[in-house]
């Protein structure tokens, strides 16, 4: 059953101020000392301690804890290329997700471009800006060269959160997965359906926790990926197997993983039954999912099932990573996200799993216990310890591997202050967003 009606979620965007986000200023710009210090003359002040030394933009502007999320609109989840105008929508939820989650103020910046290297030069041209480029929706195979080449060639954080939260998150609940079934990841067959953005960097994550690339079996629209099939492009020769193993009917039989990011019911319930015996299926087309949870449960009641929905157990949703990888990359002014910082993030997720769950989450979702299981391999993303968990893990692992261009002497002290960060920027918003509700 829908939560709104269409017509609720126009006027949720329409009234009563169009859109979703507003610049606020933080400083007063009551008297004239007030403007003075706001802009001329006493800017100058702040313009010339940063022409001596860039690194004090940090302290002097908004920079650090800017990030500017980047579409050209050609992949937008769901909807797929309806341009960058439409896609605007999204990308100002992603701000308020960002905002929400871990107070990183966003710009969005919908790019009508005509080729990827006209995005990457006008992405470029940006970064006196941003502390950070997320970057949104944009279509395979162009997304994987056009962040390979931003992050070569700029100094900060660039993150195509299509291809790599779902990688963490998924990532996270394979590992646990693999703790409740006993099973080790160099030993796992894994099917992947889907050969975009997020299916492809799901499968380079899964091979960095230790699946073997001969164990790796990558579908897209024609079929197996393998050596030698016509038209493959380089970054699906990366995966392809060494031959064709046949159809997903056959390469399924006895697979310990399926992940799909492609189309409903794709995945019937007679493969599920050829799974191994306690298979973990992630079906994460969206809305619909390539199997649903009672029929996947149906099929083999010992499944350890997941989808993209909020409605039943082990949602995989990336709000759990975006914002809090970028809150650790700032934090510590990391001139890029890594594999180990992404490594981090999921093995934090993964361990956050096996607490004790809070009221306030359980209350959130209207359940009266959770606890780590079948049912349970991921935190719910309203739980609001993956702020405490993620943070400074993704935060360590920068300084671990000499990205980080700050340090953060003590752990325990930067949790309690991301807690009362978060909780003042909550404050704050609240009665913002009650006067227009009023």
């Amino acid at each position: 059953m829908a939560l709104f009606t269409k017509e609720e979620a126009l006027a949720y965007h329409k009234v009563p101020r169009k859109g979703k986000v507003e610049v606020v200023p933080v400083k007063p710009c009551v008297t004239q000392k007030d403007l003075s210090l706001a802009y001329s003359p006493g800017v100058a002040e702040a313009c010339r301690e940063i022409d001596a030394d860039p690194a004090t933009a940090a302290d002097y502007t908004g920079r650090s804890n800017l990030v500017g999320v980047v579409t050209d609109g050609t992949a937008v989840l769901g909807l797929g290329n309806i341009g960058p105008l439409a896609a605007k929508p999204v990308m100002e939820g992603k701000g308020v997700l960002f905002k929400t989650f871990a107070d990183i103020d966003v710009f969005d910046i919908n790019l009508e471009v005509q080729s990827p290297d006209q995005l990457i030069e006008i992405v470029k041209a940006m970064e006196p800006t941003f502390g950070g480029i997320n970057l949104e929706d944009i279509k395979a195979p162009e997304c994987f060269y056009i962040e390979e080449k931003l992050k070569k060639e700029m100094n900060i954080p660039v993150f195509h959160d299509d291809q790599h939260g779902t990688a963490v998150i998924s990532g996270a609940a394979l590992m646990n997965s693999c703790e409740i079934t006993g099973n080790r990841m160099e030993d796992l067959k894994v099917v992947v359906v889907g050969a975009g953005a997020a299916g492809t960097a799901c499968a380079k994550f899964y091979l960095q926790l230790g699946v073997q690339k001969k164990n790796l079996f990558m579908f897209d629209s024609r079929g197996l990926i393998y050596k030698g099939r016509e038209g493959l492009n380089k970054y699906k020769e990366e995966l392809a197997q060494d031959k064709n193993y046949g159809s997903l009917e056959e390469v399924i039989k006895g697979a310990d993983m399926f992940l799909g990011l492609s189309t409903k019911g794709l995945l019937s319930q007679d493969m599920v039954r050829s799974m191994a015996p306690v298979p973990v299926i992630f079906a994460m087309a969206n809305p619909d999912p390539e199997i649903t949870y009672p029929e996947a449960k149906e099929a083999n009641p010992k499944c350890i099932m997941g989808t993209g929905r909020s409605d039943f157990p082990n949602q995989v949703n990336n709000v759990s990573g975006f914002p809090y990888i970028f809150r650790g990359a700032l934090d510590v002014g990391a001139t890029e996200i890594n594999e180990e910082m992404k490594i981090a993030a999921a093995q934090a997720l993964a361990a956050l799993a096996k607490e004790p769950v809070q009221k306030e989450t359980l209350d959130a979702y209207g359940v009266t216990e959770l606890s780590f299981g079948t049912d349970y391999v991921i935190p719910k993303p309203l739980d609001s310890r993956v702020l405490e968990w993620v943070v400074p893990a993704v935060a360590q692992a920068a300084m671990d591997t000499g990205v980080a261009t700050q340090t953060i002497p003590d752990m325990d002290a930067y949790r309690r202050q991301l807690r009362d960060r978060v909780k003042r920027s909550h404050e704050r918003i609240a009665p913002f967003v009650e006067s227009y509700e009023h």
